[in-house]
């Protein structure tokens, strides 16, 4: 899938719901696709998304528990 065809403000809405996990991963700057999911860069620092979770977020938001939240939260690597 390209970028132009992934629902960027679905991503923007996990980062919102991501920061009550951690506030430091910041907001929305752009994404690309990886071999291993959707790679996000944010003001904070950068975040690997599964693609499954984008759509999943578009498609049925409230499916997505906090544990899993807070397991993609767990993934942020901070820009310094």
């Amino acid at each position: 899938m390209l970028k132009n065809n992934l629902p960027t403000y679905a991503i923007v809405e996990l980062l919102i719901r991501l920061e009550k996990h951690d506030p430091a991963i910041g907001g929305y700057k752009n994404h690309s696709e990886s071999d291993n999911g959707v790679v996000v860069k944010t003001t904070g620092g950068s975040i690997l998304f599964p693609q499954a979770l984008i759509m999943q977020q578009f498609e049925s938001p409230e499916l997505i528990g906090d544990n899993e939240l807070a397991a993609i939260a767990s993934l942020f690597r901070s820009a310094n």
